[in-house]
């Protein structure tokens, strides 16, 4: 019996590139790898689009072919997430709609999956996004990494082969909050990285907005880096010994230079709106951590489903954890 293998696609408002996506994946499979059996599996995070009467027509044309609908936006971290724990293939390909991720490089994909590795990821060498983005990546990665007890993957999207194995590991993990790029940096085998080059968005448009950038960021900081904490800790010690000390010498110039030397408010505003800026800075990072903590406590489920279409379509609707 062949192998199945699970091509797991995220979609949000991409009408104009679902079914040439569905397409190239048909194709790849029938051109080069032909001795597996494959299942397409897209998750839609409530597009506002036509993408939805789109799915399902493909699902209608394609057996291969399931289609989860969100009830909801939840993100572009938990929705991708949860499409994987429903696959049933015996290793899970996580692939963009857009085009950036070559579908071509599955097939390599496979091939090292073959050879051994239970994790094959592909990495961006360089990209054809915008420039000053892509600068913007490369100094984050370089920041995280030396910050994280992990070491995190350097453009890492999440575009890669997991095996079965992997899959049940994200399936143990429960993690309301998962961010799967740090999650295989952490916990998974060692793995084989394909370099290749990101590509232009084939239609359409990015949805991915430097609030949800900020957002990656953060969870990957409280995720992964305990820097935050310590920082406040040093710099809060630093702080109050350098005023302290100012504070000295401040009183010992006035009482040797009573008369000349002015009390004055200029520098005392400056200490104050100083110190006040450096408690709300940490202040926030303390609160990214509380909240990335409250994330788990509260223990929400990953995505709850609409509805689906195609071969599971009778699979009943999902409105707990995926586990």
């Amino acid at each position: 019996m062949s192998k199945l293998i699970s091509i797991v696609i995220p979609t949000y408002n991409e009408e104009e590139n679902v079914e040439p996506m569905a397409k190239a994946v048909r194709q790849m499979f029938e051109s080069d790898l032909p001795d597996y059996g494959y299942e397409i599996i897209f998750i839609d995070n409530d597009s506002k689009d036509n993408t939805r009467q789109l799915l399902k027509k493909i699902c209608e044309e394609d057996e291969n072919v399931t289609a989860i609908f969100n009830a909801k936006n939840f993100g572009p971290f938990n929705s991708p997430y949860y499409g994987m724990l429903q696959a049933t293939g015996d290793a899970v390909v996580l692939l963009c709609a857009d085009f950036q991720d070559p579908v071509e490089l599955i097939p390599e994909f496979v091939k090292e999956w073959e050879n051994g590795y239970r994790i094959v990821i592909g990495k961006k060498l360089s990209s054809r996004e915008n420039r000053f983005m892509y600068f913007l990546r490369s100094m984050y990665y370089s920041i995280i990494r030396k910050m994280s007890e992990v070491d995190q993957i350097e453009h890492f999207t999440g575009f890669g082969l997991y095996d079965r194995s992997f899959i049940e590991v994200l399936r143990d993990l429960k993690d309301p909050t998962p961010f799967l790029r740090g999650i295989v940096a952490e916990l998974g085998w060692k793995r084989k990285e394909i370099a290749y080059e990101q590509q232009k968005r084939r239609a359409g448009k990015s949805y991915y907005s430097l609030y949800k950038y900020y957002d990656a960021a953060m969870l990957s900081f409280t995720s992964y880096t305990k820097v935050g904490l310590r920082m406040a800790t040093f710099v809060g010690f630093t702080v109050g010994i350098v005023s302290f000390i100012i504070a000295i010498v401040y009183i010992i110039l006035k009482l040797i230079h009573w008369d000349e030397y002015s009390m004055g408010t200029a520098s005392l505003a400056v200490g104050l709106f100083f110190l006040g800026s450096v408690q709300l800075i940490f202040i926030g990072f303390v609160g990214e951590y509380i909240l990335s903590m409250n994330q788990r406590i509260m223990n929400r489920p990953l995505v709850i489903e609409e509805g689906r279409a195609g071969k599971n379509a009778d699979k009943p609707i999902i409105t707990g954890k995926a586990d």
